[in-house]
């Protein structure tokens, strides 16, 4: 099973693709134990730490100010890291956006 993660601008330094001409990458496909937002999380934060530790709290929460889509489905509204994720799901990181 594999699972695409579309990753913010802010985090894309994180990732380093060679095939990319800015060396950085915009997804990462991995492929999780569980099929959850949390085992995609999981297996993203193997290869990736530093992606992790801006997405999720030291108790593996999702920090107040990032929404995660699987689809158009913001995961606060369904079953938070424990939503499903099917063969193929893309998991979006979106950072909130505030202000006035």
């Amino acid at each position: 099973m594999t699972v695409t993660i579309v990753l913010p601008a802010q985090l894309r330094d994180l990732v380093r693709d060679r095939g990319s001409a800015s060396g950085e990458a915009d997804t990462v496909r991995v492929e999780p134990a569980e099929s959850t937002v949390g085992g995609a999380l999981r297996t993203l934060g193997e290869r990736h730490p530093a992606v992790l530790d801006r997405i999720v709290t030291e108790q593996f929460q999702v920090r107040p100010h990032v929404n995660l889509f699987v689809g158009r489905e913001n995961i606060r509204w369904n079953e938070g890291l424990d939503t499903p994720v099917d063969d193929g799901a893309e998991v979006t990181i979106l950072p909130a956006v505030s202000g006035g």
